[in-house]
């Protein structure tokens, strides 16, 4: 199992950045998917973006592509969501997770507090 650990959320004005980290410790880093998903009030748990952790290939939803970017630092074991021009709709407990490629669950994260105000 992954253990992942989220930190960096806040508060934040429209129009503003925030980065997101998630500490990640266990698993095979070389057969990881590594994703961030979001989950605003009253809504599901929605995906955000995915990167792997081996090649670095990404995947964004629309809603977000353009203005967030997922990394992840090898040498630290860490993920990271850049999140720019944020907007009011992007207010959600974002959640960092893995998922061994091998595997079909994913392992989660507490999940971080990002609130955009208008």
């Amino acid at each position: 199992q992954v253990q992942l650990v989220e930190s960096g959320g806040g508060l934040v004005q429209a129009g503003g950045s925030l980065r997101v980290s998630c500490a990640v410790s266990g698993g095979t880093f070389s057969s990881l998917l590594m994703g961030w998903f979001r989950q605003a009030p009253g809504k599901e748990r929605g995906l955000v973006a995915t990167i792997t952790w081996s090649g670095g290939g990404t995947y964004y939803v629309a809603s977000v592509k353009g203005r967030f970017t997922i990394s992840r630092d090898s040498a630290k074991n860490t993920l990271y969501l850049q999140m720019n021009s944020l907007k009011p709709e992007d207010t959600a407990v974002y959640y960092c997770a893995a998922r061994d490629l091998r595997k079909s669950e994913w392992d989660w994260g507490q999940g971080t507090q990002v609130t955009v105000s208008s």
